[in-house]
């Protein structure tokens, strides 16, 4: 890409432009879990097969991040833009539209595919307009989009389910997409691409040892989260006694624990990107337990789900810098990639505790699979780590050890 900044103004608009669509993203990805009782009404199935509505979306994000960043290498950046956000605006009217739980599952799938390769390419433009010292900043503000998400959209989404009807949630966030795209086509100028690799290189430097450990403790790890968050919405009407008009703010107090753990995330990782990472996962457990033994209590779980939401951010935060740090040459497949990660995270969590709840273990069973998860998580970062400090990979070849 090219290196020569654009005007601030310029930049300004252009972000804005791109995080809108991170915004729209971030409102779908958790929607569906807090609209699940209302979904599983109207279509007539339980809430644990609702919940196969998050899995086919992050399963949609897991096949669409590697296959659409690939084969689009050469793709002109901004067109490319036009068109992820083109497909996931039809993909959320399908889903709004959809007359049975088949068809709102592959909606959902198809909503999915964009995702990772939005995210991924749309941080990358943004850091392609500043200056080098710049580019982190450029990135993360594209993901504020994301931040902001989980503190207003997503509580919008079961707000709007209890007076205008679940469908009116994914009809607010294709009206979004559509916008992304006319603010893009506006806003985004159009980037040189530099030297890009192929598909096979791409693929080549993905097969990094410390990339795949990378990306699999995130897909365990982050599962944990998603094990408990998914079920949210009848774990703290069912189980807690928050009255079903009270779980917008119940979601919202998760927003501020992602918030404050992106917060507290960036001064620990620049310290230690590998003991941040550990912290996060072992913080993680520890909450998910408390949550599993005291969700009868409504004031200790919603605490506890504002403490999900930071080790959730040291976790994401920590393993995005890993990934980014081991795969410098394949910046748009990794960024991509890492978000694919985050949503098999999501699916597998998704999948295991609407086992354990369809078993007749109850809505606190699946904070108990999350635990296990996160330590499981914990394991394969423990070995990536330590096959790094025994220079057994690296990504430039150096025995290099982040502490």
């Amino acid at each position: 890409m090219s290196d020569a900044p654009v005007p601030r103004r310029v930049y300004k608009f252009a972000v804005f432009a791109l995080a809108i669509g991170a915004f729209a993203i971030g409102v779908t990805e958790f929607a569906t879990m807090g609209l699940l009782p209302h979904i599983a009404r109207e279509l007539g199935i339980t809430v644990p097969q609702a919940g196969h509505a998050v899995s086919f979306y992050a399963i949609g994000v897991v096949v669409g991040a590697p296959l659409i960043t690939t084969i689009a290498a050469h793709m002109d950046r901004k067109n490319l833009l036009l068109g992820l956000m083109g497909l996931f605006a039809l993909g959320n009217v399908a889903s709004m539209l959809a007359a049975d739980a088949t068809l709102f599952n592959i909606a959902r799938f198809a909503s999915g595919l964009p995702h990772g390769a939005y995210l991924g390419i749309g941080a990358i433009v943004a850091s392609s307009l500043v200056p080098l010292d710049r580019r982190g900043r450029a990135m993360a503000r594209v993901m504020l989009g994301l931040t902001i998400a989980y503190i207003v959209g997503v509580p919008i989404a079961p707000a709007l389910g209890n007076m205008f009807g679940w469908r009116s949630a994914y009809g607010l966030v294709a009206a979004l997409g559509l916008l992304t795209v006319i603010m893009v086509a506006v806003a985004v100028p159009r980037v040189k691409l530099g030297g890009v690799p192929s598909a096979r290189g791409e693929m080549k430097a993905l097969g990094r040892p410390q990339i795949i450990l990378t990306l699999l403790a995130g897909s365990v790890g982050f599962g944990g989260m998603f094990a408990v968050y998914t079920y949210i919405t009848p774990t703290m009407t069912d189980v807690a006694g928050v009255p079903e008009v009270a779980i917008p703010w119940v979601l919202a107090v998760y927003g501020l624990g992602m918030t404050a753990g992106s917060l507290i995330a960036g001064p620990l990782v620049d310290k230690s990107i590998e003991r941040s990472g550990i912290g996060g996962m072992i913080l993680s457990a520890i909450v998910l337990s408390a949550f599993g033994a005291f969700t009868h209590i409504a004031a200790v779980a919603i605490i506890a789900l504002f403490l999900i939401g930071i080790a959730g951010s040291m976790i994401t935060t920590a393993l995005q810098m890993r990934l980014l740090r081991d795969s410098h040459d394949a910046p748009s497949l990794s960024a991509a990639m890492n978000h694919a990660a985050f949503n098999l995270a999501n699916a597998l969590g998704a999948w295991l505790g609407g086992i354990v709840i369809t078993a007749g273990l109850g809505f606190r069973a699946p904070a108990w699979v999350g635990v296990g998860l996160c330590l499981l998580g914990l394991i394969v970062l423990i070995i990536a780590i330590t096959l790094r400090r025994g220079g057994t990979s690296d990504s430039s070849g150096r025995n290099e050890v982040e502490v």
